[in-house]
């Protein structure tokens, strides 16, 4: 139950990537007929992706997975406005793929405002209005929390981006490929996402870029992708990608009508326990992710306890890290409570079975450590 770290490669997704790597594994950049092959095999991708977001094949940049792609926009996008202006705003439930980015855009002279959300993890778009400043250059938002499976109102919080002609930038990693996105009708510049989230291969992904957004290149050494991004194709994980795409356009809602009902019989299993704190949202939220916490239990000792269930105690890039959860820190929680957190995430292949085993999984586990525990107080 740890589908928010990663998710296993769709057979269909397979299947494509041993047919392309058997009969199209070729440079898309060569003019010969063997390159114009693969070259084909990655605009089928390109526009099956685009199917999935409704945009242009022609916006989409390939990189190597999200984090590349929230580089590639936020630096890109920091740096080639900059003489404009070095004001900078994100969140602090943000993923570390950007909040080390932002970090190291302030040690360049770039001044980031960190906004705080709601309790419930929520950004109102007055907050960001109040935020915005004359020389703001670009916003970054996350579409889906990782942790607490927030859903941001990217629609709003655009809107307000394009009134003042800042550039807006969306980490899609947790969205896209699980619930709607529809590019052409948000006010969104740059999007990120990346394969393996949604049942394709990892170490591919892709940067939604819209028609005249300016950035400053990473990389250099090579013409491809208009020089954005340079360096060969992956042609077998593009492909992978495009498939992945594909499915999804067309599983979306019956995931998400899936998902909705084992996480309400999750949630109804283990809400009696005493103590227990939900984090995140109370109602809506993407139905993938469920993020609780009890009192006096260590979150780290759960996740022991609840073996062979494969759960986490938050963000993977960070689940080794003894330090609470940022995330739930700015939703207003104390360490203590941070870091009694477990995050339950759900995917395509949980089954009611599975839910049933981590109810009592998770039940036996609290039980066991509040018995192994010294006494509470009253």
């Amino acid at each position: 139950m740890d589908y928010a770290a990663t998710t296993p490669l769709n057979s269909l997704v397979a299947e494509r990537m041993r047919t392309v790597q058997n009969t199209a594994c070729f440079n898309p950049a060569s003019n010969h007929i063997a390159g114009r092959q693969s070259a084909k095999v990655v605009m089928q991708a390109a526009t099956e992706l685009g199917l999935l977001l409704n945009v242009s094949p022609d916006s989409i940049l390939w990189t190597s997975g999200a984090t590349e792609s929230n580089n590639l926009a936020i630096l890109g996008a920091a740096r080639q406005r900059a003489h404009r202006g070095k004001h900078l705003i994100t969140m602090r439930t943000e993923h570390k793929a950007v909040i080390d980015v932002f970090r190291a855009l302030e040690k360049q002279g770039f001044e980031v405002s960190w906004l705080a959300p709601k309790p419930d993890g929520q950004l109102p778009v007055e907050r960001l209005i109040s935020t915005l400043r004359d020389d703001t250059q670009l916003v970054s938002i996350m579409h889906i929390n990782n942790e607490t499976g927030v859903i941001q109102d990217i629609a709003a919080l655009g809107a307000a981006c394009k009134e003042r002609n800042v550039l807006f930038h969306v980490d899609g990693a947790q969205a896209a490929g699980k619930i709607p996105v529809d590019l052409a009708a948000l006010p969104v510049d740059l999007y990120s996402l990346t394969a393996h989230k949604f049942y394709g291969p990892k170490g591919v992904g892709a940067l939604f870029v819209a028609n005249g957004t300016p950035l400053e290149p990473l990389m250099f050494g090579g013409g491809q992708q208009q020089r954005m991004r340079p360096g060969t194709l992956p042609v077998d994980l593009i492909a992978g990608l495009g498939v992945a795409a594909a499915v999804a356009a067309t599983s979306i809602a019956d995931d998400l009508a899936k998902l909705t009902g084992l996480k309400s019989k999750l949630l109804q299993g283990i809400q009696d326990i005493e103590g227990l704190q939900v984090n995140g949202p109370a109602k809506g939220g993407y139905p993938g992710i469920l993020n609780v916490g009890v009192d006096d239990v260590d979150g780290e000792s759960l996740l022991l306890a609840v073996e062979p269930l494969c759960v986490a105690t938050g963000s993977a890039c960070n689940s080794r890290s003894q330090e609470p959860s940022s995330v739930l820190r700015a939703l207003g929680r104390t360490d203590r409570q941070a870091q009694s957190a477990i995050r339950f995430s759900l995917g395509r292949p949980t089954t009611p079975a599975d839910i049933e085993m981590a109810i009592c999984s998770y039940r036996h586990a609290v039980r066991k450590l509040r018995a192994l525990a010294p006494e509470r107080p009253a």
